[in-house]
């Protein structure tokens, strides 16, 4: 059996218990390198054979894990994050499937979880922002033409950038092209969670200076958007007294 693993945004208590469960478990773990904090891997067997994707391809991947399910010997693919973000997970799956070999997926938390949870952000505040994109700039590998920026930021709601950060000066071009005003509120979080993480809050026409100034080229988030500052937002109704749910009845003034 092969298991994709989330090994969560970097710091080691943050991967979940099935994870970890089956890092100690496994008797091959194929990881993303630089991408994995090495601390995950030390309840690993003594026995456990360890290879760096970063060094291979596609195929080469895909040979240790035929190889070792000959063997009979479990695998863990250890993805950062969530394999499911910009993990280029369904090409390995998908080779899976040819080979009839079984697999399946233990979820992880997502950067953009853990740069939320550094900056104590909540990405969905009511009259700000109840919608939030996920996406990366156009760079070696290009996004659809309907996926572009530009087209996201006229929604004027919360942007997460992936693998955007040595690409800031396009991406402030689309940004500001979109309809994002030049000093919306943003911020830049680098490595999430892990001992070495930094966060900068500034604005998008300040983006670039930002970066360079702290020397971040990689391995960093771009938040975009007015819940970066938290405020003037709305209460929220769940828990307002005069709202009846399921579980409580409103009371005072009627709805």
């Amino acid at each position: 059996m092969i298991h994709f693993v989330g090994a969560g945004p970097g710091a080691e208590d943050l991967i979940t218990v099935r994870g970890k469960r089956l890092l100690q478990e496994a008797d091959v773990v194929i990881c993303a390198g630089s991408l994995v904090n090495p601390g995950l891997l030390k309840d690993t067997k003594k026995e456990c054979r360890i290879y760096n994707s970063a060094l291979l391809t596609l195929e080469e991947v895909f040979a240790l894990m035929k190889d070792a399910e000959k063997q009979g010997l479990m695998t863990v693919r250890l993805h950062t994050g969530d394999a499911s973000i910009y993990g280029a997970v369904r090409e390995q799956m998908d080779l899976l499937d040819e080979a009839g070999i079984a697999y399946e997926s233990c979820p992880g938390v997502s950067s953009f979880c853990g740069a939320a949870s550094v900056l104590n952000l909540e990405y969905t505040l009511p009259g700000i922002s109840q919608s939030v994109v996920i996406t990366r700039a156009a760079g070696r590998t290009p996004t659809p033409e309907r996926e572009s920026i530009a087209s996201f930021a006229s929604h004027q709601t919360t942007m997460v950038l992936f693998l955007s950060a040595g690409l800031l000066r396009e991406l402030t071009e689309q940004l500001l092209a979109g309809g994002y005003s030049p000093r919306t509120p943003a911020a830049i979080v680098y490595k999430a969670t892990w001992p070495e993480e930094e966060t900068y809050i500034c604005t998008v026409d300040t983006l670039c200076e930002t970066a360079a100034e702290h020397h971040i080229t990689k391995t960093a988030l771009v938040i975009v958007g007015e819940i970066v500052l938290h405020n003037r937002y709305e209460r929220s109704r769940l828990y307002h007294p005069e709202f009846t749910t399921e579980y409580r009845e409103g009371r005072g003034k009627k709805e």
